[in-house]
């Protein structure tokens, strides 16, 4: 193929196309047989492109911050916040994780050591039936902070999902927990784990 001028030749003297009156790239290489070639029909214009962009950009977004919107605080107190934690957060350092049974009236008495500079302790409890209902008793080293039940979070679902935190740290020592088989028909198998972070 050569060019003479405005002209292209594929190898005949009789010019193909006057290239300069073409309008777009796309239409060149059409012209031309560019497998590059892609017809209008398959492109998004800027606009389109732009308003996909947006809408992946909030999307992106919501879902970022929608942990965050989502804890509630229940309790305030010395200090301490105790807020919900969304049910699928996921414990990076588990510092205890327990599988156990409970009855009508029966307490677990279980205890964790919280080092110094510690600034949020986070507890799981799920028994899964809410036909049963456990209660969750939280210590500090110096007192009880509350005991908190299955709807505490706003919704009654089988499980108490709570963080504790407070800006200047958590005070070091052992935090006593229990759980409590406040309404229970038969056996309730539960699992109990914390965090520390």
């Amino acid at each position: 193929m050569q060019v003479w001028g405005n002209f292209v030749s594929s190898g005949s003297c009789a010019p193909v196309h006057d290239l300069v009156n073409l309008r777009s790239e796309a239409e060149k290489r059409k012209v031309l047989g560019d497998k590059r070639y892609i017809p209008p029909s398959r492109t998004l214009s800027r606009d389109t492109m732009k308003f996909h962009w947006l809408a992946l950009l909030i999307v992106l977004g919501a879902a970022l911050f929608a942990p965050a919107v989502s804890a509630k605080i229940i309790d305030e107190k010395d200090g301490y916040v105790v807020s919900t934690i969304d049910e699928d957060s996921l414990f990076a350092d588990f510092a205890r994780l327990s599988v156990s049974t409970i009855t009508q009236g029966q307490r677990d008495y279980y205890s964790t050591y919280v080092p110094s500079g510690k600034t949020s302790f986070s507890h799981y409890l799920s028994w899964g039936s809410v036909a049963n209902s456990l209660a969750l008793t939280i210590g500090t080293p110096s007192g009880i902070l509350g005991t908190y039940y299955d709807s505490s979070d706003g919704s009654t679902d089988g499980r108490i999902n709570l963080r504790i935190s407070r800006t200047g740290g958590l005070a070091q020592g052992t935090w006593p927990s229990s759980v409590y088989g406040h309404r229970v028909s038969g056996t309730e198998t539960y699992s109990y784990q914390t965090s520390l972070t």
